[in-house]
């Protein structure tokens, strides 16, 4: 069997770990193999590597003219096609193509489309969707390639392509191998390690307001800093903890390494509010330690039924309304805040939301109905609590503001949500940190994850599927504004 991985580029990442573990899968198991990605790695590549440079992100960061679409397209489908024949003489058995639907290069869905006309077998693995609140990475004018297997990392995901158009026999679950990692044995453990890069839908602000609740002596430790998109925020954050002499650490990961950070936490931290796989739901029990946080529904559920148990995780953190302080204008109960005749303050969190939900639908191209803001009027007004993973940044300051000044308000917030007050108390459960280190090894383990690609390769090869994505059913399935987090939408 031979296998061509397909991916923009293979800097280091999310996605270019999971290609070169599939990569090392697949060469162990005697797998003919070839790489094709549009920018190398920087330090080396220890698989045979076709660069094809058309394959990269789009630069302009316009897409081209129809007719300039059409031929760049052809091209780049003749680059790849060309790539496997001087490595094997003849197309690879499938063309495993890694994250194709977000439009980071606007030619290489037509490219697929082509290549799946000339009998070419594909297997387009999903990392992210752009629906899923992405509309900077949408491609609205293009449909989704055709007659061709599709493969997603969470059951979230496979569902809704299900419901999208998406036939079973054409469509897998493949989860990512968890590759174990190390902590340094011996060191002092004072941190609640959050090891991440700092991006908007890591939900900074949340672990800032955990620091308030863990014991003296005690740092949250935020491994990386974000990319320059995100930095105006991320500053937000770094800011804020000085100013308020918070116990928070960034930027350790720039001069620690991994299994040393490790080594030095108490447990590891999460407080993400959207994730695509979830490694740091199942990495830090590799290394010997639980993990205290945010849960993720679609993808613990996923972990759970594999058999791994989170006893520190919380749904949801929630807040009172009166805490948040767009929502406390003066005069609001009587219908006259800020000479509003509803009663809603311009920065109310309904106005927020509202506005944001106007913003994400203009960016796909769509106009949110009038029943869209209803809904969230409607859910916000029964609410006599709100989660604070839901909140903007703006709203989330004002919060851990409160919360810095008021032990009561600390008080109010822990009978609300009681794992805040077990963080203080956080002691290891030996049995439970092993079972869940076997049951990540069985289920995701390079074993395991070898033998489901082989079998979705054989799927691929000997079941042609006649099947299409509804990108309209896909959309409305995922812009649900009860699944609207404020901090875990793209800015474009």
């Amino acid at each position: 069997m031979r296998i061509a991985l397909v991916h923009y580029h293979l800097r280091r990442g999310g996605v270019t770990s999971v290609i070169l573990n599939q990569a090392r899968a697949l060469a162990e198991a005697g797998t003919g193999l070839l790489i094709i990605a549009g920018e190398a790695a920087p330090d080396g590549m220890a698989f045979p590597f076709a660069l094809v440079e058309a394959l990269a992100y789009d630069r302009s960061g316009t897409e081209p003219a129809p007719g300039d679409t059409a031929e760049g397209a052809q091209r780049l489908a003749d680059d790849i096609l060309h790539a496997m024949e001087r490595r094997w003489g003849g197309a690879a058995d499938i063309v495993h193509v890694h994250n194709p639907l977000i439009q980071k290069n606007s030619l290489l869905i037509p490219a697929l489309s082509i290549l799946g006309g000339r009998g070419i077998k594909l297997f387009l693995q999903n990392h992210d969707l752009a629906e899923d609140f992405r509309p900077d990475v949408y491609t609205g004018n293009v449909e989704y390639p055709v007659d061709c297997h599709y493969g997603v990392i969470n059951s979230r995901d496979y569902h809704f392509l299900g419901r999208a158009g998406l036939r079973s026999e054409g469509l897998h679950l493949i989860p990512n191998e968890v590759a174990p990692l190390r902590a340094s044995p011996g060191l002092e453990r004072t941190r609640y390690l959050y090891p991440v890069r700092a991006i908007r839908r890591k939900n900074i602000g949340e672990a800032l307001l955990l620091s308030l609740f863990i014991p003296k002596g005690r740092t949250v430790a935020i491994t990386l800093p974000p990319s320059e998109k995100d930095s105006v925020q991320y500053r937000r954050w770094t800011a804020l903890a000085a100013s308020l002499n918070l116990p928070v650490e960034f930027e350790l990961g720039l001069n620690h390494n991994l299994a040393d950070l490790l080594g030095t936490s108490v447990c590891a931290l999460s407080t993400s509010v959207k994730e695509g796989f979830g490694f740091s739901f199942l990495e830090p029990w590799t290394a010997g330690r639980s993990l205290v946080g945010r849960r993720i529904d679609y993808v613990c559920g996923d972990f759970e039924q594999a058999g791994i148990s989170f006893d520190g995780l919380y749904s949801s953190l929630e807040i009172k309304r009166n805490q948040i302080a767009a929502d406390r204008a003066d005069g609001k109960a009587d219908g006259k805040a800020d000479g509003k005749a509803d009663g809603k303050a311009d920065g109310s969190l309904e106005q927020k939301m509202q506005n944001a939900m106007r913003r994400i639908y203009a960016s796909f191209g769509l106009e949110a109905s009038d029943r869209i803001m209803q809904d969230i009027a409607d859910e916000l007004a029964a609410l006599e609590t709100i989660d604070f993973g839901r909140l903007d940044e703006e709203s989330q300051e004002a919060v851990i503001r409160n919360l810095n000044e008021s032990d009561q308000a600390r008080r109010n917030i822990a009978e609300l949500n009681p794992l805040l007050e077990r963080l203080a108390i956080r002691e290891d459960d030996a049995g439970l940190i092993e079972a869940n280190r076997l049951a990540i090894e069985k289920h995701y383990g390079r074993e395991r994850i070898v033998e489901l690609l082989l079998k979705i390769y054989q799927s691929v090869m000997d079941h042609p599927v006649s099947q299409k994505i509804s990108k309209p059913a896909l959309l409305e399935l995922y812009l649900d504004p009860r699944r609207l987090s404020l901090v875990g939408i793209s800015d474009g």
